[in-house]
């Protein structure tokens, strides 16, 4: 007779089952979750800060125009100002600067689009001296390209400097930017 002999803590004819390691489908779930979760408290912020700072570019963008402009006056006198981006702007390898294209203007502002606004150099005032036209005052106007999306406001300017803002995003600026 044959006797088997059992082994304390196990059982005839049950093997041991081995464990794998890994997660459960109910685990992956709830990670998922959690993270759909921050991405909807987290996309909104993200959205309303990229807006912030297309906004202050905007802002900064127009100081700029308004510098550039000054410059120009000061280097044309017998044109006055300038009555658009492209004037103001140039490429540097093209030769040295001229009245049509000065080189006081970064590439992407002097083509009229940066950080998600539309720039505009318009109501240009002429006056005629000596048969030339002299422009003695202009307005820039930054708009957003999507109203709501690359920004809220709108921002304008003149020859006097003060800088003004549309809360509709369009170039109507009757509030002054504090």
């Amino acid at each position: 007779m044959i006797r088997t002999l059992s082994l304390p803590g196990r059982r005839r004819g049950v093997s041991k089952v081995s464990q794998i390691n890994g997660f459960t489908l109910m685990e992956l779930l709830i990670v998922m979750a959690i993270i759909a979760i921050l991405m909807l408290i987290a996309i909104p912020t993200v959205g309303a800060l990229k807006k912030k700072a297309n906004e202050t570019s905007a802002i900064q963008s127009v100081r700029a125009v308004m510098q550039a402009q000054s410059m120009y006056e000061s280097n044309y006198p017998t044109t006055g100002f300038a009555c658009s981006l492209a004037s103001l702007g140039g490429d540097p390898k093209s030769g040295a600067p001229t009245a049509t294209g000065a080189q006081m203007l970064q590439g992407d502002l002097s083509s009229g689009v940066k950080s998600g606004y539309i720039f505009t150099i318009s109501n240009c005032t002429k006056k005629n001296l000596n048969g030339n036209d002299l422009i003695t005052g202009y307005q820039i106007t930054g708009v957003p390209i999507t109203i709501g999306q690359t920004g809220d406001r709108g921002f304008c300017a003149d020859q006097f400097g003060t800088i003004k803002y549309d809360p509709a995003g369009g170039s109507n600026c009757t509030q002054s930017l504090q």
